[in-house]
Formats: C-alpha cells, structure tokens, sequence
C-alpha cells in the first residue's frame, strides 16, 4: 500500500497526488512511493471514484471514528495499468489493466484467519486515516489485490468495482435468491449498486425509496419494479409502510438500509416481514432510534454489513456477462488538476443530479 518511504521511480520523475490538507482543502502534491516489494506491483492510476466517505473526510476531517489527523492521500475506488512488478510476482506482467481492492488485512488476527478479512482491526484501507489513498499518479499495492480486468470492461467500470463489491457482499450476507423480495433504503451510489447486485442475484421484485425524486427516476432507469419517495419526518413511518407493502405487491422479505438513518432503519424494521432480514450497509449514524423489540419479537435478523470480502472476482464477472452495467452511473467526469480537483469534489457533495463523480488520469 501507500507506506511512504524512499521512491524507486527514476530520477528526475515525481509522483503526484491529491492530498486533503485541511477542511474542505485539497492539494496535489508530491507523493513518496516506497521501494516494489518481492510481492508488489506498481500501477499508474487511470480511473478513481470519489465515493460519499471521501466527501465525509473532505467536509468534515472525519467519519464515524475515523479522524484525519494530518495531511492524507484520498481515494480509494480505482483501477489502472500495471507499470512494475515485484520479483515474485508471477500473474501479472506491465500493461495488464487491473481493479484494486482497497484494503489489506494483516492475516494474523481470527478474522483474517476465518476469511473475514474486511472485518480485520488492523486493516490498511486506502483513503482511511492513518492510510493513503489511491487518487495519485501511481501508486504500490500487493499483487494479490489487483485484478485483471477483460477487454470488454473500462478502467472506469473496473473503479466501480469497489461500491459494486459492498453490494455484492451486502447481497451474500441477506441471501438474496429467486426468492427474496428487497427494499432498497436509498438511492445514492451505493443503494443503486445494491439494486443492481439484488437483481443480478435473482431477487424478483425491488423497490427503491429516496427523498430525492431524481434518484429514484434513476433507480426506475436501472431496473427498480416500483419507487416510493419518502419524507424526513418520523411521523409519516406508518402510513409510508403501508405504501411501500402496497407498492412491493408482495411481503419484503429483506430491506438494506444504504441511508442508515433514524427514519430509514426504523422503516425497514417495521417493513420487513417476520422472520426476514434487515441489512445496515456500511456506516450509518453512530446512534438511532429505531423500534427494536417490535423487530425482535418478530424475529427479524439485524445484519451488519461493513466493507466486502473476496467480491472482486464476482464483480468483474458480472461486469462482463453483462449482467450488470455501472457505466450509467457515471454522471461526472474530470481531470487531474489542481482546478479540476476541487471542481470535481464540490461536485460530489453538492449532491443535485451527481451520482458517481469520476476522475481520468
């Protein structure tokens, strides 16, 4: 990964980086890569996303728990072509177009040895302070993390690997089948690439909810059999119910919260049938207010859903097939320069019609 340390780019060349300096503040800037390890490969960026927790950090120095503290390197949806390989790397060769997963876990802890990485304590993910993210000019990162993408999926659709595999995992961990019905809690990046993943994994019948009555046209665009748009308000949860069971058509068998809000966590308790299943994607406010013992009486399963475990393959896959296509999600597009930079995550956090911001190096 990103671990600082002497560069062996030759001399004379600079590797350069967007830094997050300071509140609403970035910089691109020199950037250090460290000596190619035996089991390394270096890769010159050439597609990275900015996804909503590098808005997180960029508006706030912070998410959830995690604080910048000094200047960082963001990014971390990205894919690229191979420039160097270590000397024991044997499947990769300069000019392969790969994806890159984002974290590495230190596969000493009991999650690494359970193959639960992406819960790992001691995870170095890109973008995620302490650790430098991927939105630079190259970067070096394990071997074993890149993936080799076909020729008929881009470097940008290869970034988009990333969001696409919290979906994928969200899909693994709620089970979805031919036989589940699912709500989607909103239709950001994330709640698109997990309508997406629940339809590729055979799910009959999705609904979508948002505030946002643009997102959920989109949401229709890419396959939703029914939207909702939904108020702010608590009070409302009932009757909004209600509409979404007569919308759905069917019981909602499996809701994923992708807000993670109080109104949105309580409505899929409520939704969701007795004895399904409730999923919390990602990181969503650190508390709520939600109707617990109500879900609990019901038996319906609260399932954590945090990063993603070996899902590039599967991605890659479907992206191939065809199965699933990200490349309308791709709403805005920019370079690497300092204007364009700050063009590009104002952009993104200035929400309006940006769904995925994307940056061509």
């Amino acid at each position: 990964m990103s671990k600082g340390g002497k560069s062996d780019q030759e001399e004379g060349e600079e590797n350069m980086a967007a830094w997050l300096v300071g509140l609403n503040t970035l910089k691109i800037q020199p950037f250090k890569l460290p000596p190619l390890g035996p089991h390394d490969v270096r890769v010159g960026m050439k597609a990275v996303g900015i996804c909503g927790s590098d808005v997180h950090f960029f508006k706030a120095l912070r998410l959830a728990d995690y604080v910048v503290k000094e200047p960082m390197v963001i990014g971390h949806e990205c894919a690229g072509i191979i420039e160097e390989t270590g000397s024991e790397v044997k499947d990769l060769v300069p000019g392969d177009r790969v994806a890159l997963e984002a974290g590495i876990g230190c596969w000493g802890c009991d999650f690494c040895k359970e193959g639960r990485y992406n819960i790992c304590p001691d995870m170095k993910f890109f973008g995620l302070p302490p650790f430098h993210g991927s939105l630079a000019r190259q970067i070096v990162h394990p071997a074993y993390l890149c993936f080799k993408l076909p020729d008929n999926v881009s470097l940008e659709e290869g970034a988009l690997c990333e969001p696409l595999s919290v979906a994928v995992h969200a899909c693994r961990r709620g089970n979805i089948s031919p036989e589940t019905n699912v709500l989607v809690m909103g239709a950001g990046p994330i709640g698109l690439v997990t309508l997406l993943a629940a339809r590729a994994f055979g799910a009959p019948r999705i609904v979508t909810v948002d505030v946002d009555g643009n997102r959920l046209s989109i949401a229709k665009e890419l396959g939703a059999d029914g939207v909702f748009k939904v108020s702010t308000n608590m009070q409302d949860i009932p009757k909004e119910v209600e509409t979404i069971c007569n919308v759905m058509g069917a019981k909602v068998d499996v809701s994923f919260d992708c807000a993670g809000l109080s109104k949105t966590m309580s409505t899929a308790l409520s939704v969701t049938r007795a004895g399904g299943k409730v999923c919390l994607v990602g990181l969503g406010h650190n508390e709520m207010t939600v109707p617990l013992t109500t879900a609990a009486a019901r038996e319906v399963d609260v399932i954590g859903v945090f990063r993603y475990k070996n899902t590039w393959p599967l991605c890659i896959e479907l992206l191939r097939s065809g199965k699933i296509d990200v490349k309308p999600l791709i709403t805005h597009r920019f370079g690497f320069s300092q204007k364009e930079i700050e063009e590009a995550f104002e952009t993104s956090a200035g929400g309006g019609n940006a769904i995925k911001v994307m940056f061509n190096l």
